[in-house]
């Protein structure tokens, strides 16, 4: 089909709500390594990554001759009957995640998993209480909606009970007007008087990302985590660690982002970038929680064979090709050319993220949110060849995360079209 028929047909056939950037969609044709190409053939470097989900670039050779060989032998099976890909992807985990983690389920998306992870924190600690940050997204399901902290996203009300937001750790812009360190983490303080405010003094569970993702990349303080499952577990409560973004290796050094904060999670999600788009998730608990669900639990494309040899071909080439460590490096590049631009351009307030997860805030006077800027700098990007996300609650944050595999010439040449399109702004 030619561009034009394939957006009138997206119009026409597709769910209104289906968001797309620009104000002429991007109609993508293929894609290799940190590369997409148009319908018209067009080529884009590709710092977005499918929203953070490319992690070892686009049809990386290996992961496609694995996910090749296994639809020739076995394409589907459901949890009913055990098959080799998935107790061996499980098996990894158990292997690789911090502390007691060790049995896994699997399911479709983030969304799920997530899902999935409250289901077992509630049945474990016998409440219903679970807490999640100001700011955060944790998915499209009702629970997921009602845990989604952003009004943008959280398309219809939602009445799940039991559900409460806290202050997220927005140095930035301080929840309560005070600066870090001096704050004396008053963010992660706040989750005490909110359990013996809006409980009967016990709690399921707090649900967090290392970093928030839809939220613009907010970066917690190396402290937060420590202080604020120390408040948690006082009160019964089980940590839930959302890596649907930050997981394998995107935040640089680390496999998983919270690995920076030296805490151990008891529960941890995984999807988008575990299988470098082939569409997964992934729940992982240490044993007691996992076993606290005692009734019948099936999921017809959970653990397929196919997406599971996907997701460990992944795992195998960013380990293989020591992918966490050149996150690190090409991380460390990356914000070196975006602090330089902040230096340049006014318009850019805050630079923050970790590894191959950057983002930077784009404001006006007094810090005002500039979410004008961002539309403007997203339609002058495209026109010069890169492709970069947004997010925020006020949609005013570039979100940038190209491929782990990504080398310092694309990481300069993505700066200097950053460059050439923040100048075009006063154009």
């Amino acid at each position: 089909m030619k561009k034009q028929e394939i957006l009138d047909k997206h119009q026409k056939y597709l769910f209104s709500s289906v968001a797309n950037y620009y104000d002429e969609p991007l109609v993508v044709d293929h894609a290799k390594g940190c590369f997409i190409y148009d319908s018209e053939g067009k080529e884009y470097l590709d710092f977005f990554g499918g929203i953070l989900t490319i992690s070892v670039g686009h049809c990386n050779e290996k992961v496609t001759a694995a996910i090749d060989a296994q639809t020739h032998k076995l394409q589907h099976a459901s949890t009913l009957y055990p098959n080799e890909p998935h107790v061996r992807l499980a098996e990894k985990l158990a292997q690789i995640t911090p502390g007691r983690l060790q049995k896994s389920f699997f399911t479709n998306s983030g969304t799920e998993a997530n899902e999935t992870a409250v289901l077992i924190a509630q049945l474990s600690t016998k409440c219903q209480d679970v807490f999640a940050l100001r700011h955060s997204y944790s998915g499209r399901s009702y629970m997921a909606l009602s845990l989604t902290g952003n009004a943008s996203w959280r398309i219809a009300p939602t009445t799940v009970p039991g559900i409460h937001h806290i202050a997220n750790a927005y140095c930035y812009r301080c929840p309560f007007g005070l600066t870090y360190p001096s704050c004396e983490l008053k963010c992660a303080k706040d989750l005490e008087e909110a359990i013996q405010t809006e409980t009967s003094g016990r709690v399921a569970a707090l649900v967090s990302e290392p970093i928030q993702g839809v939220g613009g990349y907010i970066t917690p303080p190396k402290e937060y985590f420590s202080e604020i499952t120390s408040i948690l577990k006082k009160y019964g409560g089980l940590f839930i660690c959302d890596e649907v973004q930050t997981g394998w290796g995107r935040t640089g050094g680390k496999m998983f982002g919270i690995e920076h904060w030296d805490v151990e999670p008891d529960i941890m999600t995984f999807a988008k970038g575990m299988a470098n788009g082939v569409p997964i998730g992934a729940t992982i608990a240490s044993p007691e929680v996992a076993d606290s669900i005692k009734g019948l639990t099936i999921s017809t494309f959970g653990g397929n064979p196919v997406t599971a040899t996907a997701a460990q071909a992944t795992i195998e080439v960013i380990e293989e090709e020591n992918l966490v460590e050149n996150a690190r490096v090409m991380g460390d590049r990356l914000r070196q050319g975006l602090e330089a631009l902040k230096s340049k351009y006014p318009v850019i307030g805050d630079v923050r993220g970790m590894g191959l997860m950057q983002a930077m805030e784009l404001v006006g006077e007094n810090k005002k949110p500039d979410a004008a800027s961002l539309k403007r700098l997203f339609e002058a990007t495209k026109r010069n060849g890169l492709l970069i996300g947004k997010g925020g609650l006020w949609g005013n944050v570039v979100r940038i995360a190209p491929p782990l595999n990504v080398n310092k010439d694309q990481v300069d040449n993505a700066v200097q079209l950053l460059d050439r399109s923040f100048a075009q702004l006063g154009q």
